[in-house]
This record gives structure tokens, C-alpha cells and sequence, in this order.
């Protein structure tokens, strides 16, 4: 366990394997306690961007040969970006959230949540029920009303994922503790660094000029979807990578997350499981130094993509790569940050409504932000520490095992009270931006150094718009 008397920031940037000195360098400033709930989730979404952050910087000194420079986190941005999906204005419309059939229901024997922001998972809800995809929301909400009280949770959640949709049972904490899928996770580290092989040190070139993009030059695969992975690879192009996004064309992906996490980005539509969708993988692996992976274990591995195998095919290779629920029984399911939230406990000990109430939920989808900024973070580290050691290097997380530091590890820091040292007013971290797919108001990023960029290079465009090719040197 985690001495819970450091920081969140302390315990991240040892967990990252970083220089307990750089610290040093690190300051907060803004309108004080942010994101209230009853657990410590300022302090986690500080804690992220803090050693985002400072890996940023501490990357560029080493590109450049300059001291590490200062960072400043200001916790105004931090929340306005932990809760970017909402603040996201199209053209001025509110983009799409939580689906109807995307909710708590009352069980037998307590509750259940579901989720179906997919058309396909929500299908798969609907044929438990026995009913057609097709079934207004309205009906179908009925209907799953009616037949889930009557019925116990594990029961409902076993019978859904058999079906290939979603349904997680509340539990508490103690719950999850005791439970085998809990006590997996628990047992695991907040990032598990490995090192694959010894390749020689793949040094990126010197960087020169104002501002300093840390990098600059470094090509990364995105193979993520939804939050927490799309947020660690649009941090990544923030800081000057080429990201090229890479999805399967007959997978959907909501095109309001994209429009929120696309920023910096390229992307593409490719059929890995085609003979020709791979050849054009390995022609873009070939020339990539990062890997980002986000999807449930299994998914790319029968294609043959795991850690292993891409790093023996690109030595060198830097593999980013989270899950859900990481190890144990659940290693293989999908799952979601409300999910998550539900069946570790946190939803539990957010409840508000009194004994019998619904469960609660966090005031941003923190699991999924926090640990996209960790991700990002541990692939800068990695870069870092490859620019001399080299070798080919795998950061794994789970949004359950950082479900797991919110709710045991992370010092509570009055979170609970309104924000302190006055008003919050998120449009002061919201701006502006044309892109191809209309006006956009969008969250402005929160990882900062001393110069740092202000923001993306280019703004989100439609998805599998972009040539899967890396643009000539």
C-alpha cells in the first residue's frame, strides 16, 4: 500500500520511476478546490497533470540540454479538461452523452448499471430482454425496468456480458475487496513498467527553438477509443508528436468523443484483421516509436499485436497500453469509466440520496482522464529514459487499479466543500477553434511547463479522413 501521508503527485511520479528531486520544480495556483465529491478527485486529476507535466518538461531538457523547467499547474484547467466532454460546443451544440438505456436500475437485491452509448451494445441489451434493436427508448427503458427488479444484480450483469453488452452491479468497497476481481487489481502496481529488450538507445534529434515541444518528432500508432486512451495521445500531440489515429471501419466511435480528443491528430480507418489493412500496419510500425493500445485485452492480440511481438518488429519500441479492468477474472471484458466507478465502490460511497438511494458517481469521468494523463506521462518517461538506456519498454494501466488509488491510497484533501478562493468559471480555461467540422469551443490543455505550448497544431478533423502514411521528413 501506497504511504498515503505523500501526495497524490509524490506517489504518481514514484510510481513513474521519476527523479524525487524534480519535484522541486513543480507549483499549483488557481481558484482552489475543485471537481467536489466525497473522494479525492481534485487530488487525483492534480496529481495526473502535475507529473504529466513534469515529464514533459523533463523530456525537453533532455532533447535540448537546458535545465528541466519549471511547471505550473493551474487547477482552473485541470477541471475545466477532466470535464472537457461536457464543456465541448459544436458549431454551438452539446455533443451527445449518456444514452437513455445508459443508467442505474433497481434490482432484487440493489442495483445495476448499464451501459449502451453503442448501437451494438445497446442491441445486445435489448436481446436479453427479448426485445428488437429497434425498440423506442421509451419502451425498452420499461421494459428493463421491469424485468431487472424482479431479478438479482449478478444474475442481470452474468446474463448481459454473456450477450456481448454491458451491466455492472453495485458494490461497495469492501465488496470489491473481497471479491477475486478486486483483490487481482488491487495486487498490481499504479503503472507497471517493463522493459522488453535491449535495443540499442533510439536518440530523437536535438531540439532548438521556442517553444520547446518535447515530442517533436516522435511518431505514435493510436489504437485507442472513447476517453482515457484518446486523452493520453491527444497530450502526446499537444506536445508535438505525430499521432496518427488508427480505427477499424466497421467499429463504430462517436463522433463528438473524436471531436473532443482529436485534437493534434490524423486519422484513419484500417481493417487490421485484412491482408491488407496489416501490410499497411507494418509499413507505419516500421517507422512508429509509440504505440498506444486501448482496447480490452484480447482484442489486438488475435491479430497479433501484443507488446512482444511489436517490439521484436520495431526494436525500440516505446507500448503504451491500458484496459478496464486489467488483471484477474474480468481481464478480458469490456468495460467503461461508469462501470468501473460502480463495481469498485466509488458509486457507493458517492451515493447522496440516502439508504436505499441510487448510487452516486463522480463529478468527472476522472478514472478515464486521470489515467489518460498517467499513460501519457509513462510513455515521456519512457522516451526519456530511452534516450539513454534504450530498449523497448511496456507501460501497462487499468482504470480499475487506478479506481483503486482514488479510493485507498490518495490523501482527502477537502473536497468535499465548494471550491475555495472564489468562483468557479470554467470559461476562462474554454476556447475557440474552426476545424472541419465546424466552430469548436473546446477545454484548453492543462499540461503546461515554462515554454509550453498553448495549444494543438491543427484541430480535429472527420474520422478515417487521413492518409495512413507518415508525412515525408
Amino acid at each position: 500500500m501506497t504511504d498515503a501521508r505523500r501526495s497524490g503527485t509524490e506517489q504518481a511520479w514514484a510510481a513513474l520511476g521519476g527523479d524525487p528531486a524534480l519535484l522541486a520544480l513543480l507549483g499549483t495556483d488557481g481558484p482552489g478546490e475543485l471537481l467536489p465529491a466525497r473522494l479525492p478527485v481534485m487530488e487525483l486529476a492534480r496529481s495526473t497533470v502535475a507529473v504529466c507535466s513534469l515529464a514533459a518538461a523533463e523530456l525537453a531538457a533532455r532533447r535540448t540540454g537546458r535545465p528541466v523547467p519549471r511547471v505550473r499547474v493551474d487547477e482552473g484547467a485541470v477541471a475545466t479538461a477532466f470535464t472537457s466532454e461536457r464543456h465541448l460546443r459544436i458549431d454551438g451544440r452539446a455533443p451527445a452523452t449518456f444514452a437513455p438505456l445508459s443508467r442505474f436500475w433497481r434490482t432484487a437485491d440493489g442495483w445495476v448499471r448499464t451501459h449502451a452509448n453503442y448501437p451494438h451494445h445497446r442491441a445486445r441489451l435489448l436481446a436479453t430482454l427479448g426485445l428488437p434493436a429497434d425498440t423506442p427508448d421509451e419502451a425498452a427503458a420499461a421494459a428493463a425496468e421491469a424485468s431487472f427488479a424482479g431479478r438479482r444484480g449478478e444474475e442481470i450483469e452474468r446474463t448481459v456480458y454473456a450477450a456481448g453488452g454491458l451491466a455492472v452491479t453495485a458494490r461497495t468497497p469492501g465488496e470489491w475487496a473481497a471479491d477475486p476481481r478486486g483483490a487481482a487489481v488491487a495486487g498490481t502496481p499504479l503503472v507497471a513498467r517493463e522493459r522488453l529488450d535491449g535495443a540499442p538507445a533510439r536518440r530523437t534529434a536535438p531540439l532548438t527553438g521556442e517553444p520547446l515541444l518535447p515530442a517533436a518528432g516522435v511518431r505514435v500508432l493510436d489504437l485507442t477509443r472513447v476517453i482515457a486512451g484518446p486523452v493520453a495521445t491527444r497530450t502526446l500531440a499537444l506536445l508535438g508528436a505525430d499521432v496518427l489515429r488508427i480505427d477499424a471501419p466497421q467499429l463504430p466511435e462517436s463522433p463528438d468523443a473524436h471531436a473532443d480528443t482529436g485534437f493534434g491528430k490524423r486519422s484513419v480507418d484500417l481493417d487490421l484483421g485484412s491482408r491488407s489493412g496489416a501490410a499497411v500496419f507494418d509499413g507505419l510500425l516500421a517507422e512508429a516509436d509509440v504505440v498506444v493500445l486501448g482496447y480490452r485485452p484480447g482484442a489486438v492480440e488475435r491479430l497479433g499485436l501484443t507488446p512482444r511481438s511489436l517490439a521484436a518488429r520495431r526494436p525500440g519500441l516505446v507500448i503504451g497500453r491500458l484496459s478496464a479492468w486489467g488483471h484477474g477474472p474480468w481481464a478480458g471484458r469490456r468495460g467503461f469509466d461508469s462501470l468501473v466507478q460502480v463495481a469498485t465502490g466509488i458509486a457507493s460511497v458517492e451515493a447522496g440520496g440516502g439508504p436505499g438511494g441510487p448510487p452516486g458517481a463522480l463529478p468527472a469521468q476522472a478514472l478515464d482522464h486521470g489515467t489518460g494523463y498517467l499513460l501519457a506521462a509513462a510513455v515521456l518517461r519512457a522516451l526519456t529514459e530511452q534516450h539513454e538506456e534504450g530498449g523497448s519498454r511496456l507501460a501497462t494501466f487499468s482504470l480499475a487499479r487506478t479506481a483503486a488509488w482514488l479510493l485507498d491510497e490518495l490523501p482527502a484533501r477537502g473536497e468535499t466543500g465548494a471550491a475555495a478562493g472564489g468562483a468557479y468559471e470554467p470559461e476562462r480555461w474554454l476556447m475557440e477553434t474552426d476545424s472541419p467540422l465546424g466552430r469548436l469551443r473546446h477545454a484548453v490543455p492543462p499540461v503546461s511547463f515554462e515554454g509550453s505550448p498553448a495549444g494543438w497544431s491543427r484541430p480535429p478533423g472527420p474520422l478515417g479522413a487521413d492518409a495512413a502514411a507518415w508525412p515525408a521528413v
